[in-house]
């Protein structure tokens, strides 16, 4: 369990590794090292398959780039369930948060990894990353609700977790209130969300400024945010999550005739098609 006494540098640390991540990723010298890019294309909400590299347009800081299709078969999932666990989580609204992270364990294929943030006063990791979902199951059944809400110190160390190993890192956060608990400011972990691979996607039952920066880390990270009033149903939202990220392309390119450092915003388009594409937003380059 990480309390606050430590929180502050245990998610320090967090970030200047994630920092030298990203950066160690980005950096182009003689061998000009590949951007990846999680792509979700849709039409009339539906996810649209079986496009090909040649279908693709990405444009670094405005200049086209050649692009490869990455086959996704060949990546394990790295799903970090990121569970709010404070006191108004109870009830029936328990109950279906449990049998949701249940059902996403349920999806999940060979080889792929899972892994369980929860949250209140404090950011507890139940289960580090691995294959043996039994683990993450009773993680699950044993958390219990308690105190107030630290949201945007969990969603940091979810997307800590995420890329911890190789793989695709997907971070699902649920949350039903405002943040009342966090040391970190929102900004600045939608700013490392910037830098990483990981895709978030984020279901809230809850108003307020919460959404707001739910919002933003999903933008960034070319993820979706789910608003629900009641969390009835949320079982088949977190199912719809999964299988819609196995339904994603990840692309990949080798930056060409663009700066060697800094910020490189990202534009990812499918040619001659009225499809709507979500992706990350941009990169970081350089020392």
């Amino acid at each position: 369990m990480i309390r606050r006494a430590a929180l502050c540098s245990v998610l320090l640390a967090g970030s200047v590794a994630l920092a030298a991540h990203a950066q160690q990723q980005a950096v182009f010298s003689s061998k000009v090292e590949a951007v990846r890019v999680d792509v979700l294309v849709a039409e009339s909400g539906r996810p649209v398959r079986g496009l090909r590299a040649a279908d693709f347009e990405i444009l670094d800081n405005g200049v086209r780039q050649r692009v490869d299709l990455v086959s996704t078969e060949q990546l394990p999932l790295n799903v970090v369930l990121t569970f709010d666990m404070s006191d108004s989580v109870v009830g029936l609204r328990l109950t279906h948060l449990r049998g949701a992270g249940r059902a996403v364990l349920d999806g999940l294929a060979k080889g792929d990894q899972a892994a369980l943030v929860t949250f209140n006063n404090v950011v507890a990791v139940g289960a580090t990353l691995t294959t043996d979902t039994a683990a993450v199951r009773t993680a699950i059944d044993r958390a219990e609700p308690d105190g107030n809400t630290s949201l945007v110190d969990a969603s940091f160390a979810g997307m800590m977790l995420g890329e911890a190993d190789v793989g695709r890192g997907l971070v699902i956060v649920f949350s039903d209130g405002l943040d009342t608990a966090s040391w970190l400011k929102p900004q600045a972990v939608v700013d490392v969300a910037k830098r990483s691979d990981t895709v978030v996607y984020a279901v809230s039952a809850g108003l307020g400024s919460t959404v707001e920066f739910l919002r933003d880390l999903t933008d960034e990270t070319g993820g979706r945010l789910f608003e629900i009033g009641s969390t009835k149903d949320l079982g088949a939202v977190f199912q719809q999550v999964l299988e819609e990220f196995r339904q994603r392309y990840l692309l990949s390119f080798s930056p060409a005739g663009v700066s060697r450092d800094g910020w490189h915003e990202l534009t990812v388009r499918v040619k001659g098609r009225n499809a709507t594409v979500r992706a990350r937003r941009g990169y970081l380059a350089g020392q």
